[in-house]
């Protein structure tokens, strides 16, 4: 017994003495980073992919109008403060034959949480150069930023795509010299993300509602840009409608639809817009994609009966 007291001793201290020698265990650093960002998902017999370019940090307390203490209210029961990390999402259309992008995110102008397009459309199996078209809602920079790098085209052989009343407006020389100081930075971000692709023959725009290519349309919804434009793609009886910047702020203006934004150029045009898209869309049961829902921003409204509308998220498909 006095043997196996003392062995047990000499084990005791052996343990001890080696947890004081080996090295803690190291703690396991945090990643920081989000999945790829894309969702797909299927229109009848149309492919459509959801790209995310990021998010931007939007002062929307700020930057909406109407009545203050409410939209407070509606941020603060969405769990959301004054500042909103709001989406930038583009979308890849491919009907089979065209391979379509509907808006391209910013690009290289607002910094680093943005301009992540390019490698979320290679995560999801596609190349710049395997793009067709480029249709583009409006010519704001986080919807047009994307098309170039470094001055040169992003998408090479892409035809770049608008409503005609939006490259006459952001593209003309006079409107720029006779807007406000703070506007200019608007015209001259359109100026320059479109040149290489005026220059290469590679921008055509349309005039007001027309199909594009089979199964995906152009429907004017002039207000928040003065040609602003949103696209309907439809297959085997199903539609999706994307919405650009008809809205901005989910937690504020699905509840109330008169809560308007500081960028529309036409602040009572761009509401009449939205509600009627938002009642068109809750009558029929339309899938609705928009650039500023939280990623993948896309899914149905159901009205609540007095003025307002439900946002519902799609169900999530393995698409199998």
């Amino acid at each position: 017994m006095k043997k196996l007291a003392h062995w047990s001793c000499a084990f005791a201290s052996a343990l001890a003495l080696l947890a004081t020698t080996l090295p803690a265990t190291a703690q396991v650093p945090m990643q920081k980073t989000q999945a790829p960002g894309f969702h797909r998902m299927m229109v009848g017999d149309i492919e459509v992919t959801v790209i995310s370019d990021g998010t931007i940090r939007l002062p929307v307390l700020q930057l909406l109008r109407g009545d203050r203490a409410k939209i407070a209210d509606a941020l603060k029961r969405g769990f959301l403060g004054e500042q909103v990390e709001t989406s930038v999402n583009a979308f890849l259309i491919n009907t089979g034959s065209k391979l379509v992008l509907v808006d391209t995110g910013a690009g290289q102008l607002f910094g680093p949480t943005v301009g992540q397009l390019v490698t979320n459309l290679r995560a999801a199996g596609y190349t710049p150069e395997q793009v067709d078209e480029i249709y583009i809602t409006h010519l704001h920079g986080d919807h047009v930023g994307g098309v170039v790098a470094t001055n040169a085209r992003v998408f090479p052989n892409a035809t770049l795509r608008m409503d005609k009343r939006e490259s006459d407006f952001w593209l003309s020389e006079a409107n720029m010299a006779a807007a406000p100081e703070a506007a200019k930075q608007f015209f001259q971000g359109a100026m320059l993300t479109t040149k290489p692709y005026l220059q290469a023959g590679k921008m055509r725009p349309f005039e007001g509602a027309t199909e594009l290519v089979p199964g995906v349309r152009a429907v004017s919804t002039y207000g928040h840009t003065p040609g602003h434009t949103i696209y309907t793609v439809e297959s085997k009886g199903e539609k999706l409608v994307l919405w650009g910047d008809l809205m901005h702020v989910a937690a504020v203006q699905f509840e109330d639809p008169s809560v308007v934004i500081q960028f529309d150029s036409d602040n009572a045009a761009a509401m009449r817009q939205r509600v009627a898209a938002y009642e068109e869309a809750a009558k029929n049961g339309w899938m609705v994609g928009a650039a500023h829902l939280s990623f993948p921003g896309v899914g149905r409204l159901r009205s609540n009966g007095s003025g307002g509308y439900t946002f519902l998220p799609l169900n999530y498909s393995t698409l199998k």
